[in-house]
């Protein structure tokens, strides 16, 4: 019997980090979109190669909205809903449609804010180590991450040549998830779990 409860937890683990990897790579081409970051960098090129094949046919039947690419937006919560579903599956619960949703959400907000959390890290990480020359990783995150760190500057300008905008912005991560989405993400468990 407890062999079942380690192939349960191998199962959620592997659903977890495939989907978490795909769906990651959707939600950053759509940020890099958002912030229309260099579409010929190749970690872009990549991202679009790996993501095309279930957004080109989505985009067809889905418009985008006020510059906002819906296709994106919607197989980033289907891909998330049916990571939870199948992971309900190998748990053994079950789930109320409405509250999957508001759970898919929560943990779409709570990827969103992880992303921009690592981004900014790695960042700062990278701006320490840096030999100065052009990387195309580098770019991007320069590209992403930038609306953030700047408007962080325009709060907390940078004292005696140290930028503090990142400590700024992680903060305000940090507290937005403690804020927003564990509050929605109780909502959604109490919801989905039937």
């Amino acid at each position: 019997m407890m062999g079942g409860s380690y192939a349960g937890n191998a199962g959620v683990f592997l659903v977890q980090t495939l989907f978490g990897l795909y769906i990651g790579a959707v939600m950053i081409r759509f940020l890099l979109a958002v912030v229309r970051a260099d579409f010929y960098n190749p970690v872009s090129q990549f991202l679009v190669k790996i993501t095309n094949p279930p957004l080109v046919p989505l985009r067809r039947i889905i418009p985008s909205m006020m510059g906002i690419d819906m296709a994106s937006v919607l197989l980033m919560l289907l891909l998330q809903m049916l990571e939870l579903y199948v992971i309900g599956l190998i748990s053994g619960l079950s789930f109320d449609p409405f509250g999957l949703v508001v759970l898919a959400f929560a943990e779409l907000l709570s990827l969103l804010f992880q992303i921009y959390f690592i981004t900014i890290l790695i960042q700062v990480v990278l701006s320490w180590v840096s030999s100065g020359g052009y990387n195309p990783a580098v770019a991007l995150l320069h590209s992403l991450n930038e609306p953030l760190l700047g408007r962080a500057r325009r709060i907390l300008p940078p004292i005696q040549g140290f930028d503090l905008s990142p400590i700024v912005v992680m903060i305000s991560i940090q507290l937005m998830t403690i804020i927003v989405v564990a509050p929605i993400r109780d909502l959604g468990r109490s919801l989905a779990l039937v």
